[in-house]
């Protein structure tokens, strides 16, 4: 048998700290705690939470403090943002609460960086305390991080502390074409969001990997892609697994979220949801990976392939902790060809 073309991609979890049915928020993040301890066991490269606001099925809106609960429980895997949402923040804030970290972590933090709103419009006015629709230029405020962390800026007025000289790595996170191609003209390594905006997946790859400049934190293209992936020992068992994840989609096209659910047979899936809703679901899904080792490994080897990326972050929207950790296992063996 041949080298696997996986054997030369590193992978990485994506948690959005998804509330379960009956669960507590204190359990939630014990979980995400216990998930990535166990990844970093397993030789997951990192391990990142997405800012999110105004969601009863994700716990992850206080992203750095999260960050520094699970960067705090483990040893050497990377923890991070994928990502601070950052027209919701002063970049200076960002600066101090990543500096803290890095101090704290070091060599450990990562910084994604997405220009959504991560909420609803009337949330993101909540937070901006000011209209959604005002002007925002997202490459100037990641040049003040930039500037921020630098160690010349001791000179100026205005100074993060902590933060100034930390090393932390910035990424450019997106969902659409025009993120490739800041991240492409910064010099800065990229991560798309495909696990619920596929369409513009590969036409943002190409552009970001044929337009790279290099810069001083990076000499050629770093790229990733977030998928959905769910691994079981059987693909019926997988698919089964899946309904959990359908179902929350669902909630999204309906706007009745809750917390995700226990699945469900595909016959009771069936009747939830009607043809159009099935098919926008499906749509949104289009890179998702679900299956047994067999087929997943097949699907993976054949999108890294056509994606070109560096990295791939999986989400594994599972209901059981105990299937979801066995999920991440048979993934990494997929990568290690164990």
């Amino acid at each position: 048998m041949g080298t696997s073309r996986l054997q030369n991609i590193r992978y990485s979890i994506l948690d959005l700290a998804t509330v379960c049915q009956d669960d507590t928020l204190k359990q939630t993040f014990e979980r995400s705690l216990e998930t990535a301890r166990y990844a970093e066991q397993l030789g997951y490269t990192r391990y990142w939470f997405s800012e999110h606001h105004n969601m009863e099925s994700v716990a992850s809106a206080a992203t750095s403090v999260l960050i520094g609960y699970v960067a705090g429980g483990t040893n050497t895997i990377r923890v991070g943002s994928g990502g601070i949402m950052l027209p919701n923040h002063s970049p200076l804030i960002i600066a101090e609460q990543f500096g803290t970290l890095g101090i704290l972590y070091p060599n450990r933090i990562d910084l994604g960086l997405g220009r959504a709103p991560g909420t609803d419009a009337l949330t993101a006015m909540t937070i901006r305390q000011a209209p959604v629709n005002i002007p925002y230029d997202f490459k100037e405020n990641i040049e003040a991080l930039q500037q921020y962390f630098s160690k010349e800026n001791h000179r100026s007025k205005v100074r993060a502390l902590p933060g100034e000289g930390v090393d932390i790595p910035l990424w450019v996170l997106g969902s659409s074409t025009d993120s490739a191609y800041l991240a492409a003209a910064m010099g800065l390594p990229y991560a798309f969001a495909a696990h619920f905006a596929p369409a513009q997946l590969m036409q943002a790859m190409e552009i970001y990997h044929s337009r790279f400049q290099p810069s001083a934190v990076l000499s050629k293209p770093y790229a990733m892609a977030c998928v959905n992936v769910i691994v079981a020992d059987s693909s019926a068992e997988a698919a089964f697994l899946s309904t959990s994840l359908y179902r929350m989609f669902l909630g999204i096209f309906t706007n009745s979220r809750a917390p995700l659910q226990a699945p469900i047979t595909h016959d009771e899936l069936e009747k939830l949801w009607t043809p159009e809703q099935k098919y926008g679901v499906m749509h949104m899904l289009s890179n998702g990976f679900i299956g047994n080792r067999e087929k997943v490994k097949e699907e993976l080897e054949a999108f890294v392939d056509q994606t070109g990326i560096q990295e791939l972050m999986v989400i594994s929207q599972v209901f059981d902790q105990k299937k979801k950790l066995h999920s991440y296992s048979l993934l990494k063996d997929i990568f290690t060809g164990a």
